[in-house]
C-alpha cells in the first residue's frame, strides 16, 4: 500500500509542531462520523469547505468600516477575513502551532457577519427584539446552513475558534484560536486605520501619542510591531499573550477608533443602511412565504435572521427598494 499524505501530514506535525500545539491527530473529531480522508489532514479539510462556501464568497460585499467606497482600497469583509488569515498564519508558524486549524477559523470567524458591518449587527438584533451576535451566526452557518442546509460538519476545535473568536466569550479551547482572537483584533486595528487614513477622516498626527510611541507611526509600523510583540512574548510563556504595553497600547488605539470612526465618520451613513435592514426584517416577518426554505422548519424569526443576515450591501438595498421604494414607468 502506497504512502498516505495525510499520515503523513499528521507525522510532520507530531515532529516538528510545539509541545502545545493541536494536533490533526488528536482532534476531538466531527459531530456526524466521517472517513479520514487520504489526502488533508482534519483541519485542512474544516479549511477547504470554509473556502468554498456561499457565505464565504459574499463576504466580497459586505461592508467592514466604510459603506460603499467610492474607491477601489478599501477593505471588505472578505479582504479582512484574508488579512486575519494571513496574520494568524505568520504568528502561528513563528510559534510552530498548526497553520491549518489558525487559518480554517481565520476563514470561518466572520460568515455569520451582517451587511453594513457592526451598526448592521444592532440594527438586526434591534429588529428582532434579541442580541444578535455575529460569531454565534457564523457557528449557525458552519453548523446549519451551508450545503443546503446540511451544514459542513466540521471539527470541534474549529468549531470552538470560530464561537470564541470575540472577546465577550469564553476563552477558546485552543491557542491557535487564541491566535486567531489576537489576529482579528490586530487586523482590524491596523487597516481601519490605513482606510480612515485613505478617507481623509484621520491622518497620522491624529494617532494617540501613546499609540504612536509603542506600535510605530505607520500602517506597515504597527503591524509589524504587533505582530512580533505576540510573537515573542508568546513563545517566552508558552501560551498565546500578548505585552501588557503593547495590549494597553493597542486598547487606546482601538478606543480612539470607536470614538473618531465607528461612532463618529462612519456612523452615519451606516445608520441609515441599518434602516433598511430592520425595514426588511419587519417586512419578512409579515410575509414568511418570502423566506427561502433552507431551514423551513425553524421558527419564523429564526429564518427572518438567517436570510437577512446573510444578505449582502448590494442585496439588502435592492431587497429594500424593491419592497419600499416607487418603481418608475417603463
Amino acid at each position: 500500500m502506497g504512502v498516505v499524505p495525510r499520515v503523513v501530514t499528521e507525522e510532520i506535525e507530531a515532529a516538528t509542531l510545539a509541545s502545545w500545539a493541536t494536533l490533526s491527530a488528536s482532534s476531538k473529531g466531527r459531530e456526524r462520523h466521517e472517513e479520514a480522508s487520504g489526502l488533508r489532514a482534519a483541519f485542512q479539510r474544516d479549511r477547504d469547505r470554509i473556502l468554498h462556501t456561499k457565505a464565504f464568497r459574499r463576504l466580497m460585499h459586505k461592508t467592514q468600516v466604510f459603506l460603499s467606497p467610492e474607491g477601489d482600497h478599501y477593505r471588505t469583509r472578505l479582504t479582512h477575513t484574508l488579512e486575519v488569515a494571513q496574520v494568524g498564519r505568520t504568528i502561528g508558524r513563528a510559534l510552530r502551532l498548526n497553520e491549518d486549524l489558525v487559518e480554517a477559523v481565520c476563514l470561518g470567524h466572520d460568515l455569520g457577519h451582517t451587511p453594513f458591518g457592526h451598526v448592521g449587527e444592532e440594527a438586526l438584533g434591534k429588529a428582532m427584539g434579541t442580541a444578535f451576535e455575529h460569531n454565534r451566526q457564523s457557528l449557525r452557518v458552519v453548523d446549519s446552513l451551508e450545503d443546503d442546509g446540511k451544514g459542513l460538519n466540521l471539527s470541534w476545535e474549529v468549531r470552538d475558534g470560530i464561537l470564541n473568536h470575540t472577546w465577550r466569550m469564553p476563552e477558546p479551547s485552543t491557542p491557535e484560536a487564541l491566535v486567531t482572537r489576537w489576529a482579528d483584533r490586530i487586523a482590524y486595528i491596523s487597516h481601519d486605520v490605513d482606510d480612515s487614513i485613505r478617507a481623509g477622516v484621520l491622518s497620522e498626527d491624529d494617532i494617540p501619542d501613546g499609540s504612536r510611541r509603542v506600535l510605530g507611526s505607520s500602517y506597515r509600523d504597527r503591524l509589524d510591531s504587533m505582530v512580533r510583540a505576540l510573537v515573542a512574548h508568546s513563545a517566552e510563556v508558552e501560551a498565546v499573550a500578548m505585552p501588557d504595553d503593547v495590549a494597553e497600547a493597542m486598547g487606546e488605539l482601538r478606543a480612539f477608533l470607536f470614538e473618531r470612526v465607528y461612532l463618529g465618520a462612519a456612523r452615519p451613513e451606516a445608520e441609515k443602511a441599518a434602516d433598511v435592514l430592520g425595514r426588511l426584517c419587519e417586512h419578512f416577518r409579515s410575509h414568511p412565504h418570502e423566506l427561502p426554505d433552507v431551514r423551513s422548519d425553524d421558527d419564523i424569526d429564526q429564518r427572518v435572521v438567517d436570510y437577512v443576515s446573510g444578505m449582502t450591501d448590494r442585496f439588502a438595498m435592492r431587497a429594500y427598494e424593491e419592497r419600499f421604494l416607487p418603481r418608475g414607468i417603463a
